[in-house]
């Protein structure tokens, strides 16, 4: 048994297209943001409030390649992966961080390209119909 786990499962909006940095050797890079939503409503006001968080995606090789091609803004992914920080210094001197999900499996739910696969980095292919992302929930007041 696994002494710990790092897993991160998103659903979202990308916030931009896939920005590819190739390497020698053939290796790639793509990254791009994540937007995630939270919604609820506010009890003294009965206002709808709407909290974006956004998420700093990595995905490589040939996963990225075909992030690349099928991907655009706007389009909604789900995606799992795991959370990494790196630390470096800036040009004060001061330390500073930055959090990004390494993706590990993503399936393109909706594309404004041409219809694309769903992916993951080992090459299978995960259904679509395993997740409903149009499944209506019920509106209540609690904020998570």
């Amino acid at each position: 048994m696994a002494s710990s786990i790092n897993k991160v499962i998103l659903l979202g909006h990308l916030g931009d297209d896939v920005k590819m940095h190739y390497f020698e050797g053939g290796n790639s890079i793509g990254r791009f943001p994540l937007a995630t939503n939270e919604e609820y409503t506010n009890r003294s006001t009965g206002e709808r409030i709407t909290n974006t968080e956004w998420h700093n995606l990595v995905v490589r090789n040939k996963l990225a390649e075909l992030c690349e091609t099928y991907l655009t803004k706007g389009d909604r992914v789900y995606v799992e992966g795991r959370i990494k920080t790196r630390q470096w210094q800036d040009d004060s001197g001061n330390k500073r961080y930055n959090t990004e999900i390494h993706v590990i499996d993503i399936v393109f739910l909706t594309t404004k390209k041409q219809s694309s696969p769903s992916v993951n980095s080992g090459d299978s292919t995960k259904p679509k119909d395993q997740i409903t992302p149009d499944k209506t929930e019920e509106d209540d007041d609690l904020p998570f």
